[in-house]
């Protein structure tokens, strides 16, 4: 199976007190190139969540983000200190008695005193909560994962067929090649009649002369060459994997092997075929940089 570098996935449970959210995106990057956005209290979780997400990909700019919500109070407790607010009580009516100002304390007006209460917070399990946290976000990376199978199968797809028509392009040359010498012989030979008029022409001449002209003309090599390529794009296709590299390396061989028959021929359909067959190669290039 073949992996595009572009995905998405995303995941959201609600374990122990907690709504935790994983969002997981990628686009085409040379290498694996990995960036986070984290709430400042789970930070310490980054490198646990990047090793997780590095062992199921190889390429792509990566990006993971973490929400993480309490709720139900989380356990959170507020304690009121009775005796301090027993003291501003009496405190606040002593003032009123005194200066004989109207007595209106009510409960909004002892919230103001912020040290009435005590806010306690239970401690945090980290384990718990780095397990919570990393099961979310594997189900997120299958998710992903998902999406950049089904992507990847597309190129896949896309790729295959366009082999199939550089496969059939050769098969076209080696037929149009095939003939090649022995018409560049026989236009030679009237060539070489017209020019020495009623003079025999040489045999011996024309047949080097032919056989200079194969040698330079051959793409025998290049067509075997370039059916090789096309059955090992298949076979690295068909193997599953981290490809992108490899299929990168051979399509410059494919180009290569082109390239030479084209500055090889004088037929001008073989040239024809060669623009054919390089248009179809920069389309799988084009491809190939969206795989894995």
């Amino acid at each position: 199976m073949v992996f595009s570098m572009t995905g998405y996935g995303r995941a959201q449970q609600l374990l122990h007190g907690r709504d935790i959210t994983v969002e997981i995106k990628s686009v085409n990057a040379r290498y694996f190139e990995y960036s986070s956005r984290i709430p400042r209290a789970y930070a310490w979780l980054d490198d646990r969540l990047k090793k997780q997400l590095a062992g199921a990909i190889s390429r792509g700019k990566t990006e993971l983000s973490l929400t993480v919500a309490e709720v139900e109070g989380g356990g959170v407790q507020i304690c009121l200190n009775e005796e301090l607010a027993r003291q501003y009580l009496a405190a606040l009516r002593g003032m009123s008695e005194a200066l004989a100002l109207i007595d209106d304390v009510t409960v909004s007006t002892m919230t103001r005193f912020s040290d009435l209460f005590t806010v306690t917070k239970p401690e945090l399990d980290e384990e718990q909560i780095a397990a919570d946290v990393l099961a979310v976000a594997q189900q997120a990376t299958e998710a992903f994962l998902s999406m950049r199978a089904a992507e990847g199968q597309k190129l896949e797809e896309d790729i295959l067929s366009r082999l199939c028509a550089i496969e059939e392009m050769v098969g076209q040359v080696e037929q149009l090649a095939e003939g090649r010498v022995a018409a560049y012989t026989q236009r030679l030979y009237e060539k070489l009649k017209v020019l020495l008029e009623d003079r025999s022409v040489d045999e011996s001449r024309l047949l080097t002369e032919a056989a200079i002209f194969a040698d330079k003309t051959a793409v025998d090599e290049e067509t075997v060459r370039l059916r090789s390529h096309i059955k090992q794009y298949r076979e690295i296709l068909s193997g599953g994997g981290p490809v992108g590299r490899k299929l990168d390396f051979l399509t410059q061989e494919l180009n290569r092997e082109t390239n030479t028959i084209g500055s090889k021929t004088q037929d001008l359909a073989v040239t024809r075929l060669v623009v054919d067959m390089k248009a179809e190669i920069e389309k799988i290039r084009e491809q190939i940089q969206n795989i894995e």
